[in-house]
């Protein structure tokens, strides 16, 4: 089953963005839990929690369909103290709000290590930042988001994920998240059906394909191996939708949340269409 949707709004409640997934057609949807420019957000009511599993129930989500996104700010490998405990508070308050929602997937960016500490200082502090927050909540797996590698940004390469994982604990509780357009960004070939693949083939051998609990289905503005983050409709980027054919074609993506983060919301109903038809054109299995 393909679950494909879009990073809704969840502005009035998170119940909010279930009925703006329902409006697209979706059947997977991604949100923030609170505002993701801010440190703290209003803790969630229990009227807000009971609407938000009800809307749920209704329109027939189940928490592997549904990807929510943690705050911008968070930076779980920083190098100074005060600033990775606040990330850590942040994160900790992130993955419970999750629990409150009945969620069981919270897709983060890994961090940054600010040319202050060596690159694999920092993972190890990424990983380090994961297990404390598991060892303090249940039933929500930390979902990496692979990055293009603008700045200081790691993630960018799936050697880094790999790393991360390798240091958590609890490995049932820890994912990944590809990002198209990061990928292509970070030097990933996606130009062609072949391409996208083996960037799958990639992310086998180096991470392993049952980590990846989710995809942010993104063309690019940027250029390829350009390591700069610019999102674009599908089709109209670099890219091309020949990759997102593939993707949708391919079974390693069934049974996790496919989400649009393309430029042009309006555009967000004709763009699952698009990539449901292309599911449904699936060669069959040999």
């Amino acid at each position: 089953m393909k679950y494909i949707g879009a990073h809704v709004s969840a502005a009035g409640g998170p119940d909010q963005a279930v009925h703006r997934a329902v409006e697209i057609d979706a059947n997977a949807f991604a949100l923030f839990t609170k505002n993701q420019r801010q440190w703290q957000g209003k803790p969630l009511t229990s009227e807000a929690i009971a609407a938000f599993k009800a809307a749920c129930r209704e329109h027939g989500f189940g928490s592997a369909q549904i990807l929510p996104h943690d705050s911008y700010l968070i930076n779980l490998g920083h190098p100074e103290s005060e600033g990775l405990e606040k990330s850590r508070a942040a994160f900790l308050d992130e993955m419970q709000r999750c629990e409150q929602l009945g969620l069981s997937l919270l897709n983060f960016h890994p961090g940054s290590f600010l040319r202050k500490i060596s690159e694999r200082d920092c993972l190890l502090r990424i990983a380090e930042s994961v297990n404390l927050a598991l060892e303090k909540t249940a039933g929500v797996t930390a979902v990496i988001e692979n990055t293009a590698g603008q700045g200081t940004n790691l993630g960018w390469h799936f050697d880094h994920l790999a790393t991360i994982i390798e240091h958590v604990e609890d490995k049932r509780r820890v994912g990944v998240c590809i990002d198209t357009c990061h990928a292509f960004a970070a030097g990933y070939e996606l130009r062609s059906a072949k391409a996208a693949q083996a960037m799958l083939d990639e992310l086998d051998r180096v991470v392993g394909i049952e980590y990846l609990r989710g995809m942010h289905l993104n063309d690019a503005k940027s250029d390829f191996g350009s390591r700069v983050d610019r999102h674009h409709g599908l089709g109209k980027g670099n890219i091309g939708l020949e990759a997102f054919t593939a993707l949708m074609q391919d079974a390693r993506t069934d049974d996790i949340p496919l989400i649009l983060e393309t430029v042009e919301p309006e555009n967000w109903p004709e763009e699952i269409r698009w990539l449901r038809a292309q599911a449904s054109e699936a060669a069959p299995a040999r």
